[in-house]
């Protein structure tokens, strides 16, 4: 998984109120396109987008698919955006 995927996932709106939802606990695909106004097929793009991404992960439950968040992903990128503000302990020049 390249941080460039990850940043790319988080730049659109929906994918980031996706995350959002998930951040509860998991949900179906059908859940998660109750909550917003585009198809089933957007939804489905969404989540493939999220799970190339690392962002979520998919865990079959019958005949559902439950999507889960992967917040080991966004930890790296908090520590990766503290580290560029200079409020780590990396070592690097004050």
């Amino acid at each position: 998984m390249a941080m460039q995927d990850t940043l790319r996932a988080l730049a659109d709106p929906t994918r980031r109120e996706i995350l959002t939802l998930l951040r509860v606990g998991p949900l179906t695909a059908g859940q998660i396109a109750e909550r917003f106004p585009v198809s089933a097929a957007a939804i489905s793009r969404h989540l493939s987008v999220l799970k190339d991404a690392d962002l979520v992960r998919d865990e079959r439950d019958g005949k559902y698919i439950r999507y889960e968040l992967n917040a080991s992903v966004l930890e790296e990128i908090l520590l990766w955006l503290t580290t560029l503000k200079g409020e780590g302990n990396d070592g690097t020049l004050e």
